[in-house]
């Protein structure tokens, strides 16, 4: 397998937008929510990384959602409360790819970002033309994907503040 062009979380940041601009709680993790309690919808068929994902959001005090499909997400009662998504781009099926494009053309705008194994750089241009917040080879460092949420759920208005 072809190392990773981006093995670092600094590296990984230079794909995130204005991710440099998070703040964190005085425990370094805690979060107050903003607004409301975001909901962020966990996309990934590989059941360990749904696990670790989803116990690093909710250590954040987001409300979470796990799917382990792309359809299974697309049909769940959840969709419109979700604040962003974090989708695997390889799924069997429908690709995290194919339901940001679907999610657009259905009209809903929101933040994804794309975790994936393989660095395609295809796929990464498609993800950020599309308007991904973040795209992550993994493994990645959990303090780069909390600075992808803080960037994502600070353009949709529901940031969190520490």
């Amino acid at each position: 397998m072809r190392k990773p062009k981006y093995d670092s979380p600094a590296a990984a940041t230079t794909h995130c937008g204005s991710v440099r601009a998070y703040t964190r709680g005085p425990s370094g993790r805690s979060r107050k929510p903003f607004l409301s309690n975001p909901v962020i919808s966990i996309v990934d068929d590989d059941m360990s990384v749904r696990t670790a994902t989803d116990n690093l959001v909710r250590s954040l005090g987001y409300a979470v959602q796990t799917y382990a499909s792309a359809e299974e997400f697309l049909h769940s009662p959840q969709l419109n409360d979700t604040s962003c998504v974090i989708a695997d781009v390889r799924m069997p099926a429908m690709s995290g790819l194919d339901l940001q494009a679907r999610l657009i053309a259905d009209g809903r705008r929101v933040p994804f970002i794309f975790i994936t194994a393989f660095s395609v750089e295809t796929d990464r241009a498609r993800a950020m033309q599309a308007g991904a917040i973040c795209f992550l080879i993994k493994p990645f460092d959990g303090d780069t994907l909390v600075k992808c949420l803080d960037a994502a759920l600070a353009q949709r208005g529901t940031a969190t503040s520490g």
